[in-house]
């Protein structure tokens, strides 16, 4: 049975992972006394791990705001998980085969507990692109990249899906629930999902899930603005991706890569 000691440490861990994880794309940088209000913690441990942090660059200190940012150790840290991936190796030169066949931008999203995040992204230089950068996250529910992933998830993580909130990123966002179920079913019938304009205004997806051992890990997308992928581009479009899933899929399989290692299965 663990002492107080032990106990002290765990839970000082705890506060300084929610502290780390509290600096986001949309929450870049936090004031301490900010911070601690957040997370309803004490303000005095808060400065206390914020200057640990600091003190060994996982967190930068602006001197004139006094608010702290993500530090150059975790970008370290960063490259290194992702180099362990072998995305760039082994998968990146599959999607850019796709960009250059259709012009448009290919991204590989990871299932990540209830949310899919942005592993890889490939887009056309001189094209308008598609906002989607690696590191982006989104519930499972919204657009054709997270819901081809949400469809072939347990029944238990729909469920949890499902009966949750189902915010509104655009007017034409899917926020009914028996309308979520009825495209989840839609999906797996043909085995690929469509959107247009339901996270992104103006935009189109197409999606495919990507399996390992039966099991859905991830998706594979291709997305444009609506004027470049009308519907008489997506037969084509989706001949293409699929076979650009079974590509990613056959290379997965033959190098026992594991990016999915590191996430949170659903």
């Amino acid at each position: 049975m663990p002492g107080l000691g032990e106990f002290y440490m765990l839970k000082t861990l705890d506060q300084s992972l929610k502290i780390l994880l509290s600096f986001t794309k949309e929450k870049p940088t936090w004031g301490a006394r900010e911070l601690a209000k957040q997370l309803q913690l004490n303000p005095t441990n808060v400065y206390r791990i914020l200057a640990t942090f600091e003190k060994n660059r996982f967190l930068t200190k602006d001197p004139e705001t006094k608010k702290y940012s993500l530090g150059i150790k975790l970008w370290e840290l960063g490259l290194m998980a992702f180099d362990g991936l072998h995305i760039s190796q082994y998968i990146r030169p599959i999607l850019q085969e796709l960009m250059e066949k259709t012009g448009e931008s290919v991204f590989l999203t990871s299932l990540d507990g209830k949310e899919g995040l942005t592993l890889d992204v490939v887009e056309p230089a001189d094209k308008v692109k598609f906002s989607v950068s690696v590191g982006s996250r989104a519930p499972l529910y919204v657009g054709a990249s997270y819901r081809s992933i949400l469809a072939y998830a347990s029944e238990d993580l729909i469920e949890e899906v499902v009966s949750g909130e189902l915010k509104a990123y655009t007017p034409i966002t899917i926020t009914s629930k028996e309308v979520l179920l009825n495209e989840l079913v839609l999906i797996r019938k043909q085995g690929w999902a469509k959107s247009a304009g339901e996270y992104t205004r103006d935009v189109i997806a197409l999606a495919v899930p990507l399996f390992k051992n039966g099991k859905v890990i991830g998706s594979l997308t291709l997305s444009g603005p609506t004027y470049r992928m009308g519907e008489e581009s997506t037969e084509k479009s989706l001949s293409m991706l699929m076979e650009t899933r079974d590509k990613v899929a056959s290379v997965i399989g033959k190098y026992e890569l594991d990016f999915d290692k590191y996430l949170i299965s659903g």
